[in-house]
């Protein structure tokens, strides 16, 4: 069975890189206008998309998914509209493909032109929620790249009818055959084999849970963009405001605790503990957060816990929080590089000495000031959309809108010009 899907994985990449020669050639017109056929496809198989959906939400009852992740799967015609909508948005944001990024003419009379291009086939492992084959599909097409999905087991039915809808939509209108190619498979060999096509596949990027993460960057033999953990930090510097302190700590745990870019790990300046967690501790007691403590904290903390080490490397995903007096500047930046992800750190102060040097010390994707962590996002930044975030230092560091899924090459005009 695994040289069977070794084999028609294969075949999809072939597919693939051919395909990707044809997109390269659209203009943003053409693809702006097959973007709005596949929002206009997805409508019009409502009714397909929605059975296909109900079969994976009652095999994902009788296999005990819990509450939350059967929302995540979940479509319905108002969500089934959102992910027409968002398609449509891509269509309406600027292409990146074809910008000169820089150009400049050599002593010899050699132009040298620095341009945008597509990466070429870019394959995307994810999990659980049906809008990413939408997203990752819709993000990747608008900038001339070939797409390989491969979604979760327990959404695999959703996955199928949402990619073909897409496909057939687009195909009426001038998409190229086999730009959005569904692996149809559901073992878990496929990532294995999907990860070892370099020979297609130019650039992989899985979404989901640590360990797919691990096991794509264990395996694959192309660039991975990814991020492992969101362990975000919010530093509360001595001379903060306590108010802003206060709103900028609640919204980034509880505005939506169970995302990578909420808060996990709050740092106190120790000369203003004494004063802010109090009044902290009754704000999160009342938003039901659990508060896990440091030795000088958790007297301050009316129904705190004591923390323990691995509670400051752990992404909770939850209403539970860590909190850690700190002696100042020094010591915040120290924490959050030692045990932080790279992911969203920020720190609230009224001094902009301090501000400057946390935002430059701090080694993360997103450094902020006065602001909650909870921005780091693509449609926040004004990218209109995402196709995630990612913690690696290249290609691509933070949200990663339509421009991180291009690469560029260099145009070199001559007039005969040879070496000496």
């Amino acid at each position: 069975m695994s040289d069977d899907i070794q084999s028609a994985i294969l075949d999809m990449g072939k597919k693939a890189r051919a395909a990707s020669y044809e997109l390269a050639t659209l203009s943003a017109e053409q693809k702006n206008n097959i973007l709005r056929a596949m929002a206009e496809g997805i409508m019009a198989a409502e009714t397909e998309i929605l059975e296909a959906n109900a079969k994976d939400i009652a095999a994902g009852e009788a296999n005990g998914l819990s509450r939350a992740m059967l929302d995540r799967l979940l479509l319905n015609s108002k969500r089934l509209q959102a992910i027409s909508t968002a398609v449509r948005e891509v269509a309406d944001l600027p292409d990146p493909v074809g910008e000169v990024l820089s150009e400049w003419t050599r002593p010899n009379g050699l132009r040298i032109v620095k341009k945008r291009v597509p990466i070429g086939v870019i394959g995307i492992i994810f999990e659980s929620r049906p809008n990413v084959t939408s997203d990752a599909a819709s993000l990747c097409f608008k900038t001339g790249n070939a797409t390989i999905l491969r979604g979760g087991s327990e959404a695999i039915h959703s996955n199928r009818a949402l990619a073909a809808a897409m496909q057939s939509s687009g195909a009426a209108c001038g998409l190229p055959e086999n730009s959005i190619q569904l692996i149809p498979f559901t073992d878990r060999s496929s990532v294995e084999h999907m990860a070892r096509m370099d020979q297609y596949l130019d650039l992989i990027i899985p979404r989901g849970g640590k360990g797919l993460i691990e096991k794509v960057v264990s395996t694959a033999r192309m660039p991975v963009i990814k991020h492992y953990d969101g362990v975000c930090h919010v530093f509360v510097n001595d001379d903060a405001d306590h108010a802003m302190a206060i709103n900028i700590v609640l919204n980034s745990k509880t505005q939506k605790p169970g995302v990578c870019n909420a808060l996990e790990t709050l740092l106190v300046h120790k000369d203003v503990a004494s004063s802010f967690l109090p009044k902290l501790a009754t704000t999160l007691t009342s938003a039901k957060v659990d508060m896990r403590a440091d030795e000088a904290s958790l007297p301050l903390l009316q129904g705190a816990s004591p923390a323990v080490e691995d509670d400051w490397r752990t992404e909770y995903l939850d209403l539970i929080l860590s909190i850690k007096t700190v002696s100042g500047l020094t010591e915040a930046i120290s924490h959050i590089n030692a045990y932080g992800s790279h992911h969203t750190d920020s720190i609230v102060t009224q001094r902009e000495s301090d501000a400057m040097r946390f935002m430059s010390e701090v080694d993360s994707a997103v450094v902020m000031w006065n602001a909650s962590t909870r921005f780091n996002d693509g449609g926040e930044f004004g990218f209109g959309a995402e196709i995630g975030i990612s913690t690696d230092k290249l290609h691509a560091r933070g949200p990663m809108g339509l421009a991180e899924l291009t690469s560029y090459k260099y145009l070199v005009y001559g007039s005969g010009q040879i070496r000496s």
